[in-house]
């Protein structure tokens, strides 16, 4: 066992003991690459959307133009960021044009790698 494994253990100790204390967690676990979420009561699936594709869009982020995927990802992340922002209003004409623009650099993109196979 490692001691990431000991830690969530350990954690899953403390998470009962406040499940005793009427405080619902949630805990979803990805071990084999040492990760770990805990959701309170307040969790939406909303809220853990945005929250799951934050990570996306810091990859898009950190990557830059080093991978020739890039901009796939980024575009992609900014269309479903600016769709969840708006998830309980309307989509303004803004929105709209913003989420145009990603979709042509998403296909300017898909030629560019066609061009190179």
């Amino acid at each position: 066992m490692t001691s990431f494994e000991d830690f969530y253990n350990d954690l899953i100790f403390l998470a009962d003991k406040y499940e005793k204390k009427s405080i619902p967690l949630k805990i979803e676990k990805d071990l084999d690459h040492d990760i770990i979420k805990i959701f309170g009561e307040k969790i939406t699936a909303l809220a853990k959307a945005k929250n799951g594709l934050n990570d996306t869009t810091e990859l898009a982020y950190a990557t830059a133009e080093h991978h020739p995927y890039w901009n796939l990802l980024y575009n992609s992340s900014e269309i479903a960021n600016n769709i969840l922002e708006k998830w309980n209003t309307k989509i303004n004409q803004n929105d709209i044009e913003e989420i145009e623009w990603s979709i042509k650099e998403i296909s300017q993109t898909l030629k560019k790698i066609k061009e190179l196979k």
